[in-house]
């Protein structure tokens, strides 16, 4: 299984990219840019990462972030996670990316944007990884700071394919960003939309019904509802599932307690991502590897994830069938 794992191409589709950040390189950059980090040594920063929840997590990444200011950083930051991801067999990504977090810090949009495009770009010449890039509105801000950002996004809309909603799911629906969400559906903006991973299935409700999300990140509490796994399912709506950030903050206690092979046999769309790798114990090999073991997932199984991320992904459809002719046959 290990051997599957790590031989069948795939695609991650929930990846923030300001969550790779590697304490090595968190250092490096820190003492670049003149910064101080509140850890005493890598390993101290890494002993750090023992969440009680999705929040705990939450502010240690966006301290953690601090030390990323320049075009070369962010360059520097998406290009490392995509030599990590083509070491994995990882042929696509669709990547998040969090302006909020550097605006107030006077990083100018162009700034990161520049940075993390022409990482992509590299990605693509020299390591055969595909990719798109959406902009996530940070949900415990206001409305009308999402509203802004979207407005700062405008003038590069060609680079980037879609928006979506992260950031501290507890007390911010969904439904507080319809007005930034219609407006960038009319900007031809594909919407995703984290939801369902602390908060109730209500969320996932919303999303699809306020937000009109084609997508929707992590998800795992559909479980909770019938009748949103039924229709999660005959709609082929794609969840893009994160099993090893679950289990660490919390979501479940331990990985046998995920729903992913009971999502899968419900016939839902799931795939296997990493989230935030360094702060969850893996990039998505690892998190296809912890499922296995765990869940006893088959090699049809693995296949099928592998298909699944494919399919949800927002290549076009020739993109599509190009990659997903590259599966190994399933077994009768």
């Amino acid at each position: 299984m290990d051997d599957l794992i790590a031989t069948l191409p795939k695609a991650e589709l929930h990846l923030h990219i300001e969550g790779t950040l590697e304490p090595e390189l968190a250092f490096q950059l820190a003492d670049k840019n003149g910064i101080s980090l509140p850890f005493a040594s890598v390993d101290a920063m890494r002993a750090a990462y023992d969440f009680q929840d999705l929040q705990s997590f939450l502010d240690l990444y966006y301290a953690s972030i601090s030390v990323v200011c320049t075009e070369e950083d962010f360059h520097e930051l998406t290009l490392a996670y995509l030599k990590k991801a083509a070491s994995q067999n990882v042929r696509h990504t669709e990547i998040f990316f969090d302006p909020q977090s550097h605006l107030p810090r006077e990083i100018p949009f162009e700034t990161m944007l520049s940075g993390i495009t022409s990482a992509l770009k590299r990605g693509e010449t020299e390591l055969g990884i595909s990719s798109r890039l959406i902009l996530c509105f940070l949900r415990h801000l206001s409305a009308e700071s999402a509203q802004e950002t979207l407005q700062q996004a405008l003038p590069f809309r060609e680079q980037i394919i879609g928006v979506g909603l992260d950031s501290s799911e507890m007390g911010h629906p969904p439904s507080k960003f319809v007005k930034v969400f219609e407006e960038a559906r009319q900007h031809g903006f594909r919407v995703v939309c984290h939801a369902g991973e602390e908060g109730p299935p209500e969320y996932i409700t919303e999303a699809l019904d306020l937000l009109h999300a084609e997508r929707i990140d992590h998800g795992v509490r559909c479980m909770e509802d019938p009748a949103l796994v039924e229709r999660l399912a005959a709609e082929q709506i794609p969840l893009t599932v994160c099993p090893l950030s679950n289990v660490r903050l919390c979501v479940f206690k331990e990985m046998s307690e995920h729903p992913l092979k009971r999502m899968l046999e419900a016939g839902l769309l799931v795939t296997v991502n990493s989230d935030d790798p360094p702060y969850f114990g893996g990039y998505v090999n690892e998190n296809f590897t912890a499922v296995q073991q765990a869940l006893n997932l088959s090699h049809n199984e693995l296949i099928q994830l592998a298909r699944n991320s494919f399919t949800a992904s927002f290549l076009s459809d020739s993109e599509k069938q190009k990659l997903l002719a590259e599966l190994p046959a399933e077994t009768d």
